[in-house]
């Protein structure tokens, strides 16, 4: 078996030590979400899908298993599929199997780890299927090996990470990736819909107390690498409905008057105090259409489950040009 493995181009998110000083030096204390995403916190999330209160990946999975011939029945001959945020690559292999013809999958990630054991096991599952894992940041639009650069491409964006964005950023984050998928470029994205708070909150606090683990892996993360000193059992996690901003949100809230030290510098909290760590925008369906047109794109289908808990929408980029902010050529790394 052989496959290629690229460096995506753009900076590496190597920032996690600015973004605790940062977010904890903030009148309401805040850190970023995909920092919980090291070894430890994507196989605690790998359990949260399998609750019985989470209902986003098994809801989802049912959409595609459903769904995929007639999601992917636009898709011409010598596509590239793009994932954004690949992990596990799970959701993907059900798209795949209702893929022919496809010039190449790329994931993008920015987990070396996460991309090696996916791309072994679709090479085992479709041994004729070229994968060209990019490691790097989903947010910058990756450049593709030149013998591919021509090809049509269809964007790949499941789980309702776009939810994790404000709306401004989620924007943003929308035009990079038309950027990246061009001219008559597609991208089918899964969004979470806007639902009431006795089925989001205990989709975020379990039962089994696996999302609490979860979000305090994020603590964990600053005391093994940044030599932090957080309590872990001073702090419970605590999810809470925003229902004027449409969103699920995660907090870790000091049980006592504390201060904890990183990097030399220390921080004071109150007792009750929260560190905002996640949000979750949840979307009606026309909202979410009215987001990705700000965005630049064209909303072609939308796919639900009877209850009407998730979506899956197609979009089109239209006359899009390819970004060329990208000029030099990934680096390989591993064949």
């Amino acid at each position: 078996m052989t496959h290629e493995t690229l460096i995506a181009d753009g900076p590496k998110d190597d920032s996690f030590a600015a973004a605790v000083l940062d977010g904890l030096s903030r009148p309401e204390k805040t850190l970023p979400c995909r920092f919980i995403y090291d070894r430890a916190g994507s196989e605690l999330f790998e359990r949260i899908t399998a609750l019985p209160e989470y209902y986003p990946t098994r809801t989802e999975i049912g959409i595609l298993e459903s769904c995929a011939a007639e999601i992917v029945a636009r898709t011409p001959a010598g596509t590239v599929l793009i994932e954004f945020g690949s992990g596990s690559s799970r959701k993907t292999e059900i798209l795949l199997r209702a893929l022919d013809r496809l010039a190449a999958y790329v994931p993008l990630d920015v987990s070396a780890a996460a991309l090696e054991d996916a791309s072994r096991r679709l090479h085992r599952r479709f041994p004729g299927l070229r994968v060209i894992p990019l490691v790097g940041d989903f947010r910058t639009p990756p450049r593709l090996p030149d013998d591919l650069a021509d090809r049509p491409r269809l964007g790949f964006f499941p789980g309702s990470t776009i939810g994790n964005f404000a709306p401004d950023e989620a924007v943003l984050l929308l035009r990079s990736m038309a950027e990246a998928l061009g001219r008559d470029g597609r991208l089918v994205i899964g969004v979470d819909l806007l639902k009431g708070a006795e089925v989001l909150i205990p989709a975020y606090d379990d039962a089994a107390g696996v999302t609490a683990a979860f979000n305090l892996n994020l603590l964990a993360r600053a005391n093994r690498d940044l030599g932090a000193d957080f309590d872990l059992a001073a702090f419970r996690h605590e999810a809470r409905f925003n229902e004027e901003r449409g969103r699920i949100e995660m907090h870790l809230v000091s049980v006592r008057e504390q201060v904890v030290r990183v990097l030399g510098q220390s921080f004071s909290f109150a007792a009750g105090e929260s560190i905002h760590t996640e949000s979750s925008h949840k979307y009606t369906s026309e909202g979410f259409r009215t987001l990705a047109a700000r965005a630049g794109w064209t909303a072609r289908r939308m796919w639900s489950d009877a209850a009407g808990l998730f979506s899956v929408h197609e979009l089109s980029a239209g006359s899009v040009p390819r970004s060329s902010a990208v000029t030099s050529p990934p680096r390989l790394i591993t064949s």
